[in-house]
């Protein structure tokens, strides 16, 4: 084949529709996306207003919307508890025995917990919050392992209104400081260790030093793994995880919330600052969750599902807590890394519990693809439907790959768009939907989007500009906390539109293209190139496995690009390669999007939830200042 031909190939791969297996368009809760959308825009507050009595509220709301802008109201009045509809609700519904969650770790130690059960212990570990004096409106910082401890702790706090602020286990201790000193936490909740590579990873010792000089924090509650009996050794403050559980057993009744009470903070870094903590409240928080697992996971309860997030980030709260279990589903959740013990780990428990539903992340899809397509053949995964994505845009190789190598092509892949800041997924296909490989998709119901200028303009199509909301959903960002003026930034910035801070275009059919964060492009002799469409040329070579890109100042074009270029398994660096990864990208992309320098590097900085990191890269090679790195993962 002619490198014409071929380019024009590789084009068209991105370009082409893959369209669902009809027992999963038989099956989907949505079967026409066009017309349900359409009524949805018409007629936006009814349509939430129905979802939403999908739901136990203790009373009803007067009004599903109010808006002040930038503010907004959601389900006025209305009275609920998140807790109630994760746990009560099931049980009075007589599936009270169904598997809530089943706990695996890297050596295949597994432990389940029925919604019962667990229900069970979320009231006693509620109870023992409020006999250490904990109320609605306190803060909880939780510094935890992926593990069921920490999801009753979770939900223990948001039983009884208490605010949690989930600090993800890998954060250095200047870190958490930030976060419990921010939130003013009158608790800090963790655990002896977490578990990842075989080796116990300390926790309790961070978490001891993050609270020096913090008086408010008037407990330090101990999941003391190996039962030392660390908490009688270390005094008053320190409170014994199981044993609080133990000796407060009995029903707690869930705090009825007002539908605008806080639920959670959770923080997220900017590029710049420090980070910012994202307030989501109760009610529409829990709607918009709940209603999009239920459409783009299709849930109908009778589901295994496996989302490989951690509880520390946005996705581990909406997709591994609160939603899979308002809408009853048995959730598998591991304490460990993807490729150990060994890199078929992933598809073995795939196999093993035959989950119907599986939620990772791009970079990890890309790093078992270094490992080459033979691990995953070993496996039986035909109990799979759907394959979802998330925290970042995953490229058409990765795409492919995951949908021929893992779905086997019988899957669909749910490739979602959203943010902390969202709450909930806001732009993917519905299941029984035309996919295209690279693309997110089209947005979910009521929400309405653009590609603009820096002036608000929409552009044309296939033209990379700003991606912004025009309205208000119910998952959005109340405030963030402690700096009102920086929530109102995300709505001042362009025409009054909720500013996503991300790059993006939109096809003549509607899919939007995800082309990476708004500081993430190129500008290269005037033209506007997202790094994610160069890293994307680049993976496209069968010897790369992972790429970033930056640019660098350069007197005549304004900047070059150098790439990162991460190798597959036994591949050995060389000119030569450089050269075969130009050509590749010239190709694709044309000469103006060739990096002008490769540097194969062993790894990329990447933040915890898979993002890569190439304002660390930009700093470092251009000797700058490399900000908050908090959220890195090494």
């Amino acid at each position: 084949m002619d490198k014409k031909n071929e380019k024009s190939e590789l084009l068209l791969k991105v370009e082409e529709k893959i369209y669902p297996p009809e027992d999963i368009i038989k099956r989907a809760w949505i079967k026409d996306y066009d017309s349900l959308y359409q009524e949805s825009i018409k007629d936006k507050e009814g349509f939430w207003d129905k979802v939403a009595q999908e739901l136990h509220w203790f009373e009803k709301w007067d009004k599903v919307l109010e808006w002040d802008f930038p503010h907004a109201k959601w389900f006025v009045n209305g009275k609920t508890n998140i807790t109630y509809n994760a746990l009560d609700r099931h049980i009075k519904a007589g599936n009270g025995d169904k598997t809530a969650y089943i706990y695996v770790d890297e050596e295949g130690n597994e432990e389940r917990i029925t919604y019962r059960e667990l229900l069970d212990k979320v009231n006693a570990f509620a109870n023992g919050l409020k006999s250490l004096g904990l109320k609605k409106g306190d803060r909880v910082s939780i510094y935890m392992p992926n593990s069921i401890e920490a999801i009753i702790a979770m939900l223990g706090c948001a039983r009884i209104g208490v605010i949690h602020s989930v600090v993800f286990a890998g954060f250095s201790e200047g870190a958490l400081h930030m976060r419990i000193n921010d939130a003013t936490a009158s608790a800090v909740i963790t655990a002896t260790y977490t578990k990842r590579r075989g080796k116990k990873i300390p926790l309790l010792p961070t978490a001891e030093k993050a609270v020096e000089g913090l008086d408010y924090v008037k407990h330090i509650i101990v999941w003391d793994r190996d039962k030392e009996g660390v908490a009688e050794k270390k005094g008053e403050r320190y409170v014994d995880f199981e044993k609080l559980i133990e000796e407060n057993k009995g029903d707690c009744e869930p705090e009825i919330m007002d539908s605008e009470d806080p639920l959670f903070i959770l923080y997220t870094s900017g590029t710049t600052g420090k980070p910012k903590g994202v307030l989501h409240v109760v009610g529409g928080y829990m709607v918009n969750t709940y209603y999009t697992a239920k459409i783009y996971f299709d849930f109908h309860g009778d589901e295994v599902y496996w989302c490989t997030a951690d509880i520390g980030w946005i996705t581990g709260h909406s997709y591994i807590v609160y939603s899979p279990l308002m809408n009853g589903v048995t959730s598998v959740i591991m304490e460990g890394a993807p490729d150990h013990p060994h890199p078929g780990i992933w598809w073995e428990y795939v196999e093993k519990y035959k989950v119907n539903v599986f939620y990772t992340a791009p970079t990890a899809i890309r790093m078992l693809m270094r490992y080459g397509d033979q691990i995953p053949a070993k496996y039986d995964l035909s109990s799979l439907r759907i394959l979802g994505s998330v925290g970042e845009p995953i490229n058409p190789e990765a795409w492919h790959w995951y949908y021929e190598h893992i779905g086997r092509k019988k899957c669909v892949i749910v490739d979602t768009w959203w943010q902390t800041e969202t709450g909930s997924q806001m732009i993917s296909t519905v299941p029984s939907y035309p996919m295209k490989p690279g693309k997110a998709g089209k947005p979910f119901f009521t929400i309405e989007v653009a590609v603009v200028d820096k002036n608000g303009n929409e552009l044309p199509p296939n033209t990379v500009g700003f991606l912004v909301i025009k309205n208000p959903w119910p998952s959005m960002l109340r405030t963030c906390w402690g700096n009102p003026e920086r929530y109102k930034k995300y709505w001042n910035d362009i025409n009054h539109y909720y500013n996503a801070e991300d790059l993006a275009s939109i096809d003549e059919e509607g899919y939007i293209m995800i082309v990476g964060r708004a500081d993430d492009v190129l500008n290269v002799a005037g033209h506007r190139i997202g790094t994610m469409e160069v890293e994307s040329a680049i993976v496209e070579h069968p010897k790369v496995a992972e790429a970033a890109v930056i640019g660098k100042p350069d007197p005549v074009k304004g900047e070059r690009i150098k790439a990162f270029v991460v190798l597959k398994v036994g591949v050995q660096p060389s000119e030569e390669l450089k050269k075969e990864i130009q050509n590749t990208v010239r190709e694709i992309l044309g000469p103006i999007a060739i990096p002008e320098e490769i540097e194969f590097v062993e790894k990329l900085p990447k933040t915890r939830s898979g993002k890569i990191m190439r304002r660390v890269l930009r700093a470092k090679e251009l000797g700058l200042e490399v900000g908050d790195l908090s959220t890195l993962e090494d």
